[in-house]
C-alpha cells in the first residue's frame, strides 16, 4: 500500500469534516501518504493543518477542545444595523482568529506537503484552487478561510484581491483536479449529509431549511461528478455521520472515531484497493436489489436517475435489470429519488 500514488480528497461538511482526522490517522496507520491533498470548507482546515506539519496526535487534542465560539458568533450588530444588506450571519473574526493561529502566514510555497483549497470568486463564478501554479504565494490561512466562507453565513473573504466563498459552491467533493496522469489512485472522504425522513426541518427556521437546501444541492452535483468518474480509481470513503448537524459540536470525539472506523473499514477490506488500471469508484460489493410492488407508483424517479440500473415494466412498475448486481458506492443513490421508498437493498 506505501506504494501507491494518490490525492486524497477530503470534503467539505461542516463540523462533519471533524472524521477527516480519524481517516487521516487511518491512512497514517497504514503508512499510506498522499502526494497531494485537495481540501473543500472544513476539509481545507484539516488538509491545511496536515499539510503544514501538525501531527495527528495534536490535531485529536484540538477537535476534543474546540467549541463554538472559537468558530461562530453571530454578527448582531451588522444584522440590526444593515437588516438585508448584512454580509453573513456569522462573523468573519473568530474563524480567521482561529485559523491564522494554527497556520500562521506560511504560504502554499512553504508547505511540508502539497495542498489544493477549493474555493469560488463570488463575483466572476470563477473556481480557484489556491495553491495550483501561479496561486501558491498568497498565505494558506486566507485560502481556507474563505473555503470555509459558506455563503450567507460568513462574507466572502478576500484571497489576493479576490473575494472567494466556499468551493462547495461549484464542487463540495473537488475530485477532478486529482485525475492526474500520474497518479494511480484518488481517495475521496465524503461527510456530506444523505437524505432522511422524519426530520421535520420546515419546523427549525430560516437558518436550518437554507443550509438543508445547500446540502441537498451539493449532494447532487458531488453524485454527477461520481457517476462519471473514470481514472484513476477513485476509493470513496464515507463516514457514517449524517445524524450529526452541520454546525453541532456536540459529537467531535464521535466524528473523528467514526472517520477513523470508516477508514479502516475500506482499507481493511479482503479485496484491498481497487488495482491502478481500475475503471471507476470503489469499494464495490455484489447486493440484492428490490422493489416493494405495493409502494412502486410507477413514477419514474429511478429509471430517469439510473436508467441502466432499473426500467418500468408492463404495469409500469419498477424493474432491476439485475436483481444481484455488484455496485459501486454512487451506484445505489437512486434508493434515495424514490418518493415512496419502494427501493431497498439487501445482501444477496
Amino acid at each position: 500500500m506505501a506504494t501507491r500514488k494518490f490525492t486524497l480528497v477530503l470534503g467539505g461538511g461542516g463540523m462533519r469534516g471533524l472524521a477527516h482526522v480519524g481517516v487521516l490517522k487511518a491512512l497514517d496507520e497504514h503508512r499510506m501518504l498522499p502526494q497531494e491533498i485537495v481540501g473543500s470548507s472544513v476539509g481545507s482546515l484539516v488538509a491545511a493543518a496536515w499539510c503544514a506539519g501538525m501531527s495527528i496526535a495534536e490535531m485529536e487534542d484540538l477537535t476534543l477542545q474546540l467549541h463554538r465560539r472559537d468558530l461562530f458568533q453571530i454578527a448582531h450588530a451588522d444584522m440590526a444595523l444593515k437588516r438585508m444588506q448584512s454580509p453573513g450571519l456569522y462573523l468573519t473574526e473568530p474563524l480567521a482568529h482561529f485559523t491564522r493561529g494554527l497556520l500562521g502566514s506560511i504560504t502554499f510555497d512553504e508547505l511540508e506537503r502539497p495542498l489544493l483549497v477549493n474555493t469560488v470568486d463570488v463575483n466572476t463564478g470563477t473556481q480557484i484552487f489556491w495553491g495550483s501554479p501561479g496561486l501558491s504565494h498568497v498565505p494558506v490561512a486566507d485560502a481556507v478561510i474563505a473555503s470555509c466562507a459558506m455563503p450567507g453565513f460568513f462574507p466572502p473573504f478576500a484571497v489576493d484581491g479576490r473575494y472567494c466563498v466556499d468551493g462547495a459552491a461549484t464542487a463540495n467533493l473537488p475530485v477532478h483536479p486529482a485525475a492526474r496522469p500520474d497518479r494511480d489512485l484518488v481517495i475521496a472522504v465524503d461527510v456530506s449529509a444523505r437524505g432522511r425522513s422524519g426530520l421535520r426541518l420546515q419546523e427549525k427556521g430560516f437558518a436550518v431549511v437554507w443550509t438543508r437546501a445547500i446540502e441537498i444541492g451539493i449532494q447532487r452535483m458531488d453524485e454527477t461528478a461520481l457517476r462519471h468518474w473514470r481514472r484513476p480509481p477513485l476509493l470513496l470513503i464515507r463516514p457514517k455521520v449524517w445524524h450529526v448537524h452541520l454546525l453541532s459540536f456536540h459529537h467531535n470525539a464521535e466524528l473523528v472515531e467514526e472517520g477513523y472506523r470508516a477508514a479502516h473499514a475500506v482499507l481493511d477490506a479482503p479485496h484491498g484497493l481497487p488495482a491502478a488500471d481500475a475503471v471507476g469508484v470503489y469499494p464495490r460489493k455484489r447486493v440484492r436489489v428490490v422493489v416493494d410492488q405495493e409502494l412502486c407508483i410507477g413514477c419514474g424517479a429511478c429509471v430517469r436517475c439510473a436508467g441502466e440500473q432499473f426500467y418500468l415494466d408492463g404495469n409500469g412498475k419498477a424493474v432491476p435489470k439485475d436483481a444481484t448486481p455488484t455496485w459501486s458506492p454512487v451506484d445505489g443513490l437512486c434508493i434515495l429519488q424514490c418518493p415512496t421508498g419502494a427501493i431497498a437493498v439487501e445482501k444477496p
